[in-house]
């Protein structure tokens, strides 16, 4: 593993990867923290939602997705998909020789230490409630610590639909907080990379005294440690025309690019299908 990765490149490619468009959140995020990198992002809008999949389906999908990001000879891969984080990344770590980080442990670790009456909430899908992570890597940190998760799975359409700010979201969100409110949690994970595009709404309805985590940004700023640590941060800005961000999906293309272009103001122009069972 260590001969691999002394052959790594700093001005190789980052490789992103999510269920659908939720992962853009941790793209945008890495855009912002560490804006010299390249990165190859994919999107599998064709299988979309992983939340209610097996770990054993979400695990081969995860795989093959990995495989395709290789071919670019990317130095490091985010899994920018609780669910996939969940389910797949311990079968990942294993099988590849590059750096892989998840979306799951940067989340809990700053939750272990923002909360101040030990009671967090984790919104997400229902494979990460129920794959219990959060709460496992939590309790790692911080034993006094009761972790409520809350399934919130239909966030993901409403956002999917553009409905970021809207009545119908409102409701459904005051339905799924109400419990998590009545409990008196003092911080809030959203964990589904999805959530954090409904952050206001999310926010207001928890109210101020709730520290809402990001694990998108959270995850930005473990991967810049990272690449630093191991040397691979990349220090000269890609010159014109070096097409720093690639962006491929599973099916849906078009629909893809008109919602990256509504949360990434870097120019998305275009967006290439791939047909990911060949990997």
């Amino acid at each position: 593993m260590q001969n691999n990765r002394e052959l790594l490149r700093k001005d190789a490619p980052i490789g992103v990867f999510d269920s659908g468009v939720g992962g853009l959140t941790v793209a945008r995020e890495i855009m912002r923290q560490i804006p010299n990198e390249k990165i190859i992002y994919f999107g599998d809008t064709a299988r979309v939602p992983y939340g209610s999949k097996s770990q054993e389906t979400v695990t081969r999908f995860s795989e093959q997705i990995v495989r395709f990001l290789r071919t670019f000879q990317v130095k490091t891969i985010v899994v920018a998909c609780n669910t996939a984080s969940a389910y797949a990344l311990d079968t990942l770590e294993k099988d590849i020789d590059i750096p892989i980080i998840g979306v799951v442990k940067p989340g809990a670790k700053v939750a272990a230490e923002a909360t101040r009456n030990g009671r967090i909430g984790v919104i997400a899908t229902e494979a990460t409630i129920g794959s219990r992570i959060y709460s496992k890597y939590i309790q790692q940190l911080n034993k006094d610590v009761t972790i409520y998760g809350k399934a919130c799975p239909l966030f993901v359409p409403l956002v999917e639909e553009g409905l970021l700010q809207d009545p119908v979201t409102d409701e459904i969100a005051r339905r799924y907080l109400t419990e998590l409110i009545d409990i008196d949690i003092d911080t809030l994970i959203l964990g589904c990379t999805h959530y954090p595009l409904i952050r206001s709404t999310l926010g207001r309805i928890m109210g101020e005294k709730v520290t809402l985590v990001n694990p998108a940004y959270e995850t930005a700023i473990e991967l810049k440690t990272m690449l630093k640590k191991l040397d691979l941060l990349n220090e000269e800005a890609p010159g014109l025309g070096s097409n720093q961000y690639q962006f491929y999906v599973s099916d849906k293309a078009e629909k893809f690019v008109r919602f990256a272009n509504s949360i990434i103001k870097y120019g998305i122009l275009s967006a290439k299908t791939v047909n990911i069972e060949e990997y």
